[in-house]
């Protein structure tokens, strides 16, 4: 049987040159999708609405083989080349300017091992698929807390959620993965194989290859628990932020929370006279039995009577897409964010007299708790950096197409982080925008990871072909980091 041969036509420039303007990928299976296709502005558009650009080509892969062959022939014409997985992160590197887009978001395939408590994810899967076939048989893995964010992105950079302080983060639940190389070819990569690479897939980001497909441990969750936000208004943010600084000092690892200070959202389950009011929402999950998550949460829901609780059983996988509407695809997003290390009274005060000046109503300040099952790893012991922080606060600033808030909601997130500066330790590679000042990435990692990172690097992409992403150059683990792009997948 012959392997059908997919062909497209396009004459672009690239790099000063004039491309073939036939393309012929040998063997490659999936659909090859250019400028002149009706299609090629839904499929060069990604999460942040904010990135507009045009990839010469983008090559809609259906499986490893497609994947192979589309790396081969970036390297082959000298293509620049970005990785769609989900195409959620914010700095948009799931696409490119002339270059090509390796693109899964065909290969969303998800298979579960209920007895041995595996599950086996493609690279272009989104968290709601899997948290819908795991949590058919009462299991989870630690995951996005927006349905439609891609595992890829996410995995790659470490993996914060919900379950995190009691499961560790998704790269601590990470068991192999099947990456395709800058030299296209196809390696398992895992503690027993390729054990360097392993240790750099888990936090490092998309620099060491293309994964398309990761092995999870699982755990018994839901599929009910109890989770919510709980809401106070604005005025009283200092004083609830400290009471909630106490209260996790002796929370369980079960209990996973995030602060938002926000205007709340015009929601179905929220009472309309709350619509559109600045207010502080500390958001929970208990991985854990409902009546032990009603004991933990009871000091906090009993705090100054809040405005709304919303705290009670739901599907696990419900809440787990409960954020989406939030955080629409389209919209345009800015961030920034740090680590930070013990919620002091003085920061508090930064954060409390900051959070809220901002112009657009879909604009928030979101605080992340660690600790738990994150910080009782290693440093070291995988790739992701900082893990003895306390939270994870990201300054999101988001506003609608064709909303005059752009300069201002930058200014803001810029703002709100030169004001935190003193008690900044670290960040997140995963917040990181696309216009960072150089050496956020080597402070993400923290210098003997990054240095690790670089070295690795040198081994299985020398040439530094995959450098759309927060990016770490081959080698210079004495040098800063460069930057030719940024974020998740």
């Amino acid at each position: 049987m012959t392997t059908p041969m997919t062909t497209t036509t396009y004459a672009e420039a690239h790099n000063g040159s004039m491309q073939p303007t036939v393309v012929e990928i040998e063997g490659f299976r999936g659909r090859l999708i250019n400028a002149s296709h009706a299609d090629y502005d839904v499929a060069r558009a990604i999460w942040n609405g904010a990135i507009d650009r045009r990839p010469h080509l983008i090559a809609r892969c259906i499986g490893t083989a497609d994947v192979v062959a589309a790396v081969r022939f970036a390297r082959d014409h000298n293509l620049e080349i970005a990785i769609r997985g989900g195409g959620h992160g914010v700095a948009g590197t799931a696409v490119c300017d002339d270059g090509i887009v390796i693109d899964l978001s065909a290969m969303r395939g998800v298979r579960v091992d209920p007895a041995g408590r595996r599950a086996w994810v493609q690279g272009g899967a989104l968290w709601g698929d899997v948290d819908r076939e795991t949590q058919a048989h009462g299991l989870a893995t630690t995951g996005g807390i927006v349905s439609h964010t891609g595992v890829a992105g996410l995995t790659l950079g470490g993996g914060i959620g919900w379950l995190m302080r009691k499961h560790g983060l998704a790269v601590d639940n990470l068991l192999a993965a099947d990456v395709v190389t800058a030299d296209g070819e196809r390696l398992r990569a895992s503690e027993d194989e390729h054990p360097d690479l392993f240790w750099a897939l888990r936090g490092g980001g998309g620099n060491f290859g293309v994964v398309t497909s990761f092995e999870f441990r699982l755990h018994p969750v839901g599929p009910t628990v109890l989770a919510g936000p709980i809401l106070w208004d604005a005025s009283d943010a200092g004083e609830v932020l400290r009471f909630y600084r106490d209260f996790i000092r002796d929370a369980p690892d079960e209990l996973g929370t995030v602060v938002k200070f926000c205007t709340v959202p015009p929601l179905s389950v929220i009472p309309e006279e709350l619509h559109w009011r600045p207010v502080v929402m500390v958001g929970a999950c208990y991985a854990g039995p409902i009546e032990d998550g009603e004991k933990a949460l009871r000091p906090l829901r009993a705090f100054r009577t809040p405005l709304l609780d919303l705290a009670g059983p739901k599907p696990y996988v419900v809440f787990q897409s409960a954020l989406d509407s939030t955080v629409l695809h389209g919209w345009n997003y800015y961030w920034k964010a740090t680590h930070l290390p013990a919620l002091r009274d003085d920061l508090i005060d930064v954060i409390a007299g900051h959070a809220f000046s901002c112009s657009s109503p879909r604009s928030y300040v979101a605080m992340f708790h660690l600790k738990g099952a994150v910080s009782r790893v290693a440093e070291g012991a995988t790739a992701f950096g900082n893990r003895q922080a306390s939270h994870a606060i990201i300054v999101h600033a988001a506003w609608r197409p064709g909303e005059d808030f752009g300069d201002r909601e930058t200014a803001w997130t810029r703002g709100v982080l030169a004001a935190l500066g003193l008690f900044r330790k670290g960040v997140y590679v995963n917040f990181l925008g696309g216009d960072e000042d150089p050496g956020r990435v080597r402070e993400a990692y923290g210098d003997s990871v990054f240095d690790r990172l670089a070295d690795v690097k040198s081994s299985y992409d020398p040439d530094n072909v995959f450098h759309h992403n927060q990016n770490i150059r081959p080698g210079l683990s004495a040098g800063v980091s460069g930057s030719d792009g940024a974020g998740d997948t």
